[in-house]
């Protein structure tokens, strides 16, 4: 950035001090989240409201279609995306976990092509996670991440490092910790300013690249938004153009309307699509949750091969390819290991889910374990043969409709005591973690994340609207599984968790993502609290 530059605004810091913080937020680097907040703060606000605009005309029973207005963007056989940048060639088995020191080393050490570093779903928004998270990176840059932890182990980061990827926090999110005019800044602009201010040039003079994994996009607009941000910031920065490259994950409906114009948008800095399974069923609820017809089975009963998720990962595979770009499967939430115990069916249930996406076509997956890396590793390595990718592959000429996207079939069956007792146990575990700090945990032989834990939390409100359960039947689960968390774990927010959950299921539309009010109700008031 331009040393004479003097932004018009400037970035208040209202989080707490801590430890290295200065190494981060530094006056140029928050000099450079005031550009960035100058350049595209009003743009954002416009795209959340045509979000809820949307929202209401689906709600109001408008039809779900490709969009007429792209089709040529569709038609268009020759346009292609840029072709893959240095160390995103071959990306077989991608690991995600949020940028702490020890999850960040453990995924560096696994064998994976990639690491994504996951500042969204697995990443609980408390203030010294999102500090703490960018100097975990830039650690990561410096080569310096070693570190021995409290209880004496060390934790050593090896010579054969995969490449790094950032997954920064969705446009729905605000860090209320960094204020222009008072006003809260994105937290996307946030998290991606500053890792891009920080470690841009350090990953391209290391033979890599600034690289990022674009999460809850839902339409084009929102992937030209995107752009622009990527443009501005490298010629601020003195980057080249197209040096940046981006992973779109297609984790809402409408985004699966749109996945060739989010592409074309993103074209110059691609880096393909990435299918984000366990969010998508949740915007699917989020989306169609007041249509009976889109009362869904079991999230672990619906697999790849349902017609609605075959037909959206065939266009994903078909769309990717017809560009040039990648596509990358999605995550399995099963666990290889109850503590130090190992679960061969548990293994046996990713390898098939990963024998599914390499027949399918895509190029590579993600996993959210360590031990899990060799499974993914040895699918891919069989059906990939001697090639880095399945790019080159032949697509299908049959298309797919938007009528095979939301081929949902209704669940036949009213859920049972055990599966309501399942998604409150998992809501009010998981909004626990997440108010403690932790981002991703395991439960039960399950990954549960914000995306997971989004599912149940949705699915408790689409039974109780439908009526397939009563208030008193539910609120009554709820009553046991809070008595039993706060029994299990003295320290557990259990009143705090039970309030995020009731307070979804109380409302007659569906809250957009629980995260967006947790946030700003308990993490930041308790940041102010203790401040």
């Amino acid at each position: 950035m331009s040393p004479t530059h003097t932004p018009t605004r400037r970035v208040k810091v209202l989080g707490p001090p801590g430890d290295r913080h200065g190494e981060i937020l530094t006056p140029a680097a928050l000099d450079f989240l005031a550009r960035l907040d100058e350049a595209f703060a009003g743009r954002r606000r416009e795209i959340l409201t045509a979000r809820r605009h949307r929202s209401d005309r689906l709600a109001s029973g408008s039809p779900l279609d490709f969009p007429r207005a792209t089709s040529a963007v569709r038609d268009d056989p020759h346009w292609r995306v840029a072709p893959p940048a240095p160390g995103l060639t071959d990306r077989r088995v991608e690991i995600t976990a949020p940028p702490t020191p020890r999850m960040a080393v453990n995924a560096l050490n696994s064998g994976a092509r990639v690491w994504m570093a996951d500042f969204e779903d697995a990443t609980s928004q408390h203030w010294e996670n999102v500090v703490g998270g960018q100097l975990t990176l830039l650690d990561a840059c410096r080569g310096r991440l070693d570190f021995t932890g409290p209880e004496g182990k060390e934790y050593r980061v090896g010579p054969d490092l995969p490449t790094v990827m950032v997954r920064p926090r969705g446009w729905h999110l605000e860090e209320e910790h960094l204020t222009v005019d008072g006003r809260p800044l994105s937290a996307s602009l946030v998290d991606f300013g500053l890792y891009f201010f920080h470690c841009a040039q350090r990953r391209i003079d290391v033979g890599s690249g600034p690289y990022f994994s674009l999460p809850k996009l839902e339409n084009r607009y929102e992937a030209r938004l995107w752009n622009d941000v990527f443009v501005f910031a490298q010629d601020l920065l003195g980057i080249p153009r197209g040096t940046l490259r981006a992973t779109a994950t297609i984790e809402t409906v409408t985004a699966a309307f749109e996945m060739e114009e989010i592409l074309y948008e993103l074209r110059e800095h691609s880096a393909g699509l990435n299918a984000g399974r366990w969010d998508y069923l949740f915007s699917l609820i989020k989306t169609f949750g007041h249509r009976a017809r889109f009362l869904l089975p079991d999230r672990t009963e619906i697999t790849m091969t349902a017609p609605f998720m075959r037909a959206y990962a065939e266009l994903l595979v078909r769309t990717c390819h017809r560009r040039g770009a990648h596509a990358i499967g999605g995550v399995a939430a099963h666990l290889p290991a109850t503590g130090a115990v190992a679960d061969p069916a548990a293994a046996a249930r990713v390898r098939l889910d990963k024998e599914c996406e390499a027949r399918a076509g895509f190029d590579g997956s993600w996993v959210a374990h360590p031990a899990l890396v060799p499974v993914c590793r040895e699918v891919f390595d069989l059906h990939l043969g001697g090639g880095p990718h399945q790019i080159h592959r032949p697509v299908g000429d049959v298309p797919v409709r938007a009528a095979d996207l939301l081929s949902v079939r209704r669940s036949a069956l009213p859920p049972g005591t055990e599966q309501i007792r399942s998604n409150v146990a998992v809501a009010l575990r998981y909004f626990d973690a997440w108010l403690r700090g932790r981002g991703a945990v395991a439960l039960d032989g399950l990954l549960e994340d914000t995306a997971t834990a989004e599912i149940a939390r949705a699915r408790l409100w689409q039974w109780l609207r439908h009526r397939v359960v009563t208030q008193e039947e539910l609120f009554g689960v709820i009553d046991a599984e809070a008595a039993a968390l706060a029994a299990e774990q003295p320290g557990a927010l259990a009143a705090e968790a039970r309030e995020i959950l009731e307070r979804t299921l109380v409302s007659r539309e569906l809250p957009d993502h629980f995260t967006t009010e947790a946030y700003r109700r308990h993490l930041v008031r308790r940041t102010e609290a203790s401040s």
